[in-house]
């Protein structure tokens, strides 16, 4: 049997023998993310105060506090950061759409009608030709072959950037709920060191008054009044830093919300103590680290998009095939749609650009750029690493320094009361007795400015784990129709 279209059959074997050019994407030997030591426990998670355990997503539960629990969930819902963040994945998402659709058949059609009079010189006549209405209608097909993988390199690397677009998503909700949570705590903090100052500035209050009163009676110097003043002047300055802080953590928070900070009552987060862990604080292991920081995922994403356009310009050094169809009717007017008009055609069309116009240096450029994308990968990973031990040793010693605080304040407390009662019975001055209450008054302030900095310590640790996007609402999964899906 005769073969009347040979094309075809070549065309047909092109298909079979497609390839792809370029490197493929994994993760390298080398990377810091595979080294033993990155995968191992953390140094300082069998200190006290922690516990090697699973990070809970929604960790700021493990405080009990309701009211924090429902200021997160409206920050996560309408932060302003993650409604740009999440602009950004679905213009990610849509880029995605863009090059997926190149690998599918590109058509169109075309109609033009003019009045026109062609040249005789065209057609090598020397009489001039009537004036005709001409009119062309016609539509055509075509499909690129990906002989060598262009377009599937381009779709590796705009599926990567898509998912490099939801991991920024998931880090900046990260951010969001731990910057809540630290706002939240600084507001308790400062409402708690403010009682602690003024009841300090209660003390010395009395201190002054007695003082003032033995000099009135001749039993002491001027000096020990303007001593006494001088330390109440300076109690006193500490107040407005405190309210301050109170009211900057305030508007902190309204901006976190999605506020203007007219619209956050005081009263709605309005605490007095700062919100204690039930449980200690899980930190896991380094492997576990890794594996939920969305830093170090957004990263890993960024390399495998930047392999992926290596074999993309890689694509360019070979010729570029496809299969094309068009038809349509062109001529005069008033003849369209008879036989003559008429016309088709089919067939393949191999285009090839010789590489002297700077593939090999675009090539090259997008291996620079991979090796970079490497280097920030490992950096990604070690700086995780460097944050959660910092954070962890901060912690921990923060807890060592607030159980001394805190014995210190008992023992102050007993003398106090131990001076009381000796100040009762008349065996010790008034004086005295303040001494010792101006003592335990510090030592309560001491405490609870290290309470601040626990809470505060905490925060810095839950953050530096990577913990809170998965429970962050609806996280961004790009399943084989590029849809989002509940994670």
């Amino acid at each position: 049997m005769k073969r009347r279209h040979p094309w075809l059959a070549c065309a047909a074997a092109c298909l079979c023998a497609c390839t792809t050019v370029g490197p493929d994407y994994r993760v390298p030997d080398h990377a810091a993310v595979r080294a033993a030591a990155a995968n191992g426990p953390l140094q300082g998670a069998k200190a006290p105060g922690v516990a090697i355990a699973p990070v809970p997503d929604d960790w700021w539960r493990l405080y009990d506090n309701a009211r924090l629990d429902r200021l997160v969930e409206q920050a996560l819902a309408a932060n302003t950061d993650i409604r740009a963040a999440s602009a950004n994945l679905r213009r990610a998402v849509a880029l995605l759409h863009e090059v997926e659709s190149e690998n599918l058949p590109q058509g169109g059609a075309s109609a033009s009608v003019s009045r026109a009079q062609l040249s005789g010189e065209s057609f090598l006549q020397t009489t001039k030709p009537p004036v005709f209405n001409l009119g062309d209608f016609g539509f055509g097909v075509s499909y690129l072959i990906d002989f060598f993988g262009k377009l599937a390199r381009a779709d590796e690397a705009a599926l990567a950037g898509a998912e490099a677009s939801a991991a920024t998503l998931d880090m900046v909700r990260v951010t969001v709920a731990a910057q809540t949570v630290r706002a939240y705590v600084q507001g308790c903090a400062a409402t708690h060191e403010l009682a602690a100052a003024t009841q300090q500035l209660a003390v010395q209050q009395r201190t002054l008054d007695a003082t003032g009163r033995l000099v009135d009676a001749g039993r002491g110097e001027p000096a020990d009044v303007a001593r006494e003043r001088a330390r109440t002047e300076a109690l006193h300055s500490t107040l407005p830093t405190l309210e301050a802080a109170r009211s900057a953590a305030r508007h902190r928070l309204a901006l976190l919300l999605g506020k203007p900070p007219a619209a956050l009552p005081e009263a709605e987060v309005d605490c007095h103590a700062e919100p204690t862990l039930r449980v200690p604080l899980p930190v896991g292991d380094g492997a576990a680290l890794l594996r939920r920081r969305p830093d170090i995922r957004q990263a890993e994403r960024e390399l495998a998009a930047a392999t992926a356009r290596i074999g993309v310009a890689t694509a360019d050094l070979y010729p570029s095939i496809s299969i094309g169809a068009s038809a349509g009717l062109t001529g005069v007017l008033s003849h369209l749609g008879s036989g003559p008009t008429a016309r088709w055609s089919v067939g393949p069309l191999l285009s090839w650009s010789l590489p002297t116009n700077g593939v090999r240096h675009r090539i090259h450029r997008h291996e620079a750029a991979a090796d970079a994308a490497l280097a920030r990968f490992d950096g990604a990973v070690l700086r995780a690493l460097q944050e959660t031990e910092t954070a962890l040793s901060a912690y921990t010693r923060e807890l060592e320094r607030h159980d001394a605080l805190h014995a210190a304040r008992e023992q102050a407390a007993e003398a106090a009361r131990l001076q009381r009662r000796l100040q009762q019975a008349g065996r010790i001055p008034y004086l005295a007795h303040l001494d010792a209450e101006r003592t335990l008054a510090d030592a309560e302030a001491a405490l609870a400015a290290s309470e601040g900095h626990v809470a505060a310590r905490q925060v810095d640790l839950f953050l530096a784990l990577g913990g809170g996007w998965q429970a962050g609402g609806k996280v961004a999964a790009i399943n084989a129709t590029g849809n989002e899906k509940n994670d």
